[in-house]
């Protein structure tokens, strides 16, 4: 009963992973979003084989700023870019760089296997390896003959 159910809801839960990818990003532009809240940290992600793999841009963060999170498809970066402690009372004459809080959570079209992601910080890139699941990856079917 319970799988039925959640077959029924499927066609809806790939609309909304749908939607949620064409409007990713789309507010970004706004004055409001700007800074770190919207589309920070800029992420490259791409496929090599059975694994994934996230890159994403943190200049000046260390590894106690950031945390990586998986669950199922998703991988989700969060952090928080401090005021630098030498310049608790700067008075800026321009600022780009925001501060605060942050966080991305992008999907993925498979499940992840939690237990063997890998995840470094060198020079404020993070890398972070994704492999798949390994009732995800592709089998093999034996075709039997009549």
């Amino acid at each position: 009963m319970l799988a039925r159910m959640m077959n029924d809801w499927e066609p809806l839960m790939q609309l909304q992973n749908q939607m949620n990818q064409a409007l990713e990003g789309f507010f970004d532009d706004m004055p409001a979003r700007r800074g770190l809240a919207a589309g920070y940290p800029s992420i490259n992600l791409w496929q090599d084989g059975d694994d994934a793999y996230a890159e994403a841009e943190l200049p000046g963060l260390s590894i106690e700023d950031i945390e990586v999170l998986v669950t199922g498809k998703e991988l989700t970066i969060s952090g928080e870019r401090k005021n630098p402690a030498d310049l608790p009372n700067a008075s800026y004459h321009r600022r780009e760089r925001g501060l605060g809080r942050f966080s991305r959570t992008m999907m993925l079209p498979w499940e992840i296997d939690a237990g063997k992601v890998e995840a470094k910080l060198v020079n404020g890139v993070l890398t972070v390896k994704l492999p798949k699941c390994e009732a995800c990856k592709p089998k093999k079917v034996k075709l039997l003959s009549a």
